[in-house]
């Protein structure tokens, strides 16, 4: 009666965890989707320093509000007179009036696993759904002309490619010529030099910027482990505690420190401005209302005396963070730019995770295979522990009518039965916590391969087999809509599929080998416990399942060889099940 009961708590507990996973995993561990806004009017700011703009308290000021309807993105391209942007990872165009660079696509990533999908688009132009770019300019002295939002430069070059720069210049009328040249390299850093010209009388006192402006509608989730929204490095520290409503709450975000970099992040997307090697210059986050924001990199005041000119050169990443290609900038001089992935706590670990796989990957052209390979490597690294671990089962077995005889002989004195027991794992040379060690081991391996997944874009879209197109995306076979066929889409709990059926039967196949616990309820909940894992572990990536089905084969396999050289171990665990089958049949009768 008792073991009926218990069965039942440990039953209604499981249920009561599945129940509740839907609502944690959605806010915990949210899969990296980008959301598209509807077609509807909406209002932004004006996101630019004009010359009605000054210096305030050090920084800018808000800017003033201004109405927008949002803008149709082939309307907002329409114009014959925009600079095209043709580089070997990045295209879009670069908009004359205003100096906008607000339309970039990346070649080399595709919106999805679809053959027909289009390229990522990461820069948008103001007024649209998915609004992002990025503009360089001035604040200037009252009185003094200064490029504005609608100022039509004058254009020189045709294209920007990795082999011609593009150069805007502007003259106020007053004596001071502004110029912007642009130029890109072979990944995602374009180079911006901001210089003025002073032909006038007077020296003139002028403060360089560059911005980035952006609407979160568009943003992945940000969540307590990856980060997604304002993002920057300052002395030398990248800063991951800053998000889209901190500075909705605060409305402007001073950072603390000197800006090494400064901007926003995605999942696996970055745009970030690098301020000039040796200049001092200071940045923050704005919220400009209606979900959209700036980061601002504002340099001290210049002064250019009469016949002189002064220029800030200031460069802007807009592309995706692939390691390497973070790495080589990091490389390059730019602090910490390998860390705008969100490693996290583990980095430690994930980066040997990470190149080994990418070695792996390098070798057999697959990441589901490299990952099968990874599990191999670290399973044979683990396997001496294993064997400790087998011979500790062992060892408890053997000392078990012992322990029995002690916990009948002291059931009403725990104390001296703790001490007692710890006396008899002493004399007789056996660690009780010696079973526990791979699973601790294994923790932080898991966790590691798991951020690996979610963060790393090496292997976004990388297909494994069959219907697996995309290593870091749940299974998409579900068996409750007929493996796609009908259309609705089961709660995250309930989305099982092939992936999450097999981690099931392995996990259910290894826990068969494992000996009995002594303790009943604990039966019970091992042996619910690999099918509540199926529901657990349904919604995590593709990648990560494929881990530990590999992980629970091999540990199957571990075991058959274990039980070969401990034959005791495997002639206990024989009798515990006939026991305990003879135990419920006379249960039954009873």
């Amino acid at each position: 009666m008792d073991n009926q009961r218990n069965l039942i708590l440990a039953v209604v507990l499981c249920l009561a965890m599945l129940l509740g996973f839907d609502f944690v995993m959605g806010r915990v561990y949210p899969q990296p989707t980008v959301t598209q806004t509807a077609k509807h009017e909406v209002r932004e700011a004006a996101t630019t320093a004009t010359a009605a703009k000054h210096i305030r308290d050090g920084g800018l000021v808000d800017p003033v509000e201004q109405a927008l309807e949002v803008r149709d993105l082939s309307s907002a391209l329409a114009s014959p007179q925009r600079i095209r942007i043709d580089a070997k990872e990045l295209a879009g165009s670069i908009n004359p009036v205003g100096a906008r660079i607000d339309d970039v696509v990346l070649k080399t990533h595709r919106q999805t696993v679809k053959k027909d999908s289009g390229p990522v688009r990461l820069f948008s132009p103001s007024g649209t759904p998915a609004q992002h770019f990025a503009q360089f300019g001035w604040v200037g002295p009252q009185g003094m002309a200064i490029p504005t939002p609608d100022t039509v430069w004058q254009v020189q070059g045709t294209a920007l490619t990795q082999a011609t720069p593009v150069t805007l210049s502007w003259d106020n009328g007053q004596g001071q010529l502004f110029t912007i040249r642009f130029a890109i390299d072979e990944f995602y850093m374009l180079t911006v030099d901001q210089t003025v010209v002073n032909r006038g009388t007077a020296a003139v006192t002028v403060r360089p910027y560059g911005f980035l402006n952006r609407t979160s509608r568009t943003a992945s989730q940000d969540t307590w482990n990856v980060q997604s929204g304002p993002i920057g490095n300052f002395d030398g520290s990248v800063s991951f505690g800053t998000n889209y409503k901190d500075v909705d709450e605060d409305k402007l975000v001073t950072a603390k420190g000197r800006p090494n970099w400064i901007g926003f992040t995605d999942i696996y997307w970055l745009s970030v401005l690098v301020p000039q090697d040796g200049a001092t210059a200071t940045g923050d986050w704005r919220a400009l209302g209606n979900e959209t924001y700036r980061a601002d990199m504002l340099y001290n005041p210049v002064t250019v005396a009469p016949g002189a000119q002064a220029s800030r050169t200031t460069r802007l990443f807009a592309g995706a963070k692939e390691s390497r290609v973070l790495d080589h900038y990091e490389n390059g001089g730019i602090s910490n730019f390998g860390l705008a992935i969100d490693w996290g706590w583990f980095r430690w670990l994930m980066y040997p995770i990470f190149a080994l796989l990418k070695s792996l990957y390098s070798i057999t052209g697959n990441f589901g295979v490299a990952i099968i390979l990874l599990t191999v490597i670290v399973r044979a690294i683990m396997f001496p522990v294993a064997q400790k671990q087998f011979a500790s089962m062992a060892q408890m077995r053997a000392v078990q009518p012992k322990m029995k005889a002690l916990q009948e002989r002291y059931k009403d004195d725990k104390a001296k039965l703790q001490g007692e027991m710890a006396k008899l794992y002493k004399d007789e040379g056996v660690n009780p916590l010696a079973g526990c060690l791979p699973i601790f081991l294994q923790i932080p391996i898991f966790f590691a391969l798991y951020k690996t997944l979610m963060v790393s874009i090496e292997m976004r879209h990388k297909p494994f087999v069959a219907w697996i197109q995309d290593l870091s995306a749940p299974d998409p076979l579900m068996i409750l809509n007929g493996f796609g066929l009908l259309p609705f889409t089961p709660p995250t709990f309930l989305s099982l599929g092939i992936l999450a059926l097999l981690l099931g039967i392995t996990m259910w196949l290894q826990f068969r080998l494992n000996p009995a616990a002594m303790d009943p309820v604990q039966q019970q909940v091992f042996s619910i416990m690999p099918w509540m894992m199926m529901f657990v572990m349904a919604p995590f990536a593709s990648g990560l399942l494929i881990y530990w089905i590999t992980s629970n084969l091999l540990t199957v396999a571990q075991q058959q060889y274990l039980y070969s050289r401990h034959p005791q171990l495997k002639q206990q665990i024989a009798k515990d099940k006939e026991d305990k089958a003879r135990a419920a049949e006379r249960g039954v009768k009873g």
